[in-house]
């Protein structure tokens, strides 16, 4: 499977545009993974930054099963409760590497909280906009609940590692229960591409000023 229509399909809901395709960056051969990494954590996905001086090198790394059982079961093409899972892994990774080669274009800084917070909200709007668009609009109400309701975290991450995790769903957790109760649930006025488009260009503190403001 080709990750490039992910890729799209976020540069659509964000009015983003980068000069770079995520499949020319993406390797699956996990011994590269570990010779480049500083982690030999198991890991499904993971994106590898290396800057030399002012250059920045990526590589993002995906589990070869995973992106063999998405080219057998394309979620592009149906989305459905057997290839969610293998789907929020690859869209995470796609959106870590659009998220953090946008803001290197405006030269920004991105923190490691700021880019797992906003993965996760990319994982629940853009899973959220698929659904809608396959079948006939409809949202499934336990989407919300898939993605954050009993989150699990890997034990082996240290301490300064888990927190971030924590603190990345705990936000986008208060975010996305916000965009679904005043978009999808209660329909209000308002545009919620907008909205979405606002979020994504606000920096890490402004994001959490954001959420917190409106609990």
């Amino acid at each position: 499977m080709k990750l490039k229509p992910i890729q799209r399909h976020l540069q659509r809901i964000y009015e983003v545009h980068v000069p770079h395709n995520v499949d020319d960056f993406v390797v699956t051969d996990r011994a590269l993974l570990e010779a480049l990494g500083d982690d030999t954590r198991k890991s499904d996905e993971k994106l590898l930054v290396v800057q030399n001086g002012e250059e920045v090198e990526l590589a993002l790394y995906l589990d070869p099963e995973i992106m063999e059982r998405l080219r057998e079961d394309d979620p592009t093409r149906r989305l459905h409760h057997g290839n969610i899972a293998d789907f929020f892994t690859a869209l995470e990774g796609v959106s870590h590497f659009l998220y953090l080669t946008w803001n290197a274009e405006y030269e920004r800084g991105v923190s490691l909280l700021e880019l797992e917070m906003q993965a996760e909200v990319d994982k629940y709007v853009s899973t959220a906009m698929i659904f809608g668009s396959q079948d006939e609009g409809r949202v499934p109400q336990q989407l919300y609940a898939w993605l954050f309701d009993d989150p699990v975290f890997d034990q082996s991450l240290d301490g300064e590692s888990l927190k971030r995790y924590r603190d990345a769903n705990y936000y986008a957790s208060r975010y996305c229960s916000q965009i679904e109760a005043y978009y999808f649930r209660e329909r209000r006025s308002g545009n919620l591409m907008n909205e979405l488009r606002r979020f994504y260009r606000l920096p890490q503190h402004h994001k959490i000023k954001r959420i917190e403001s409106a609990a």
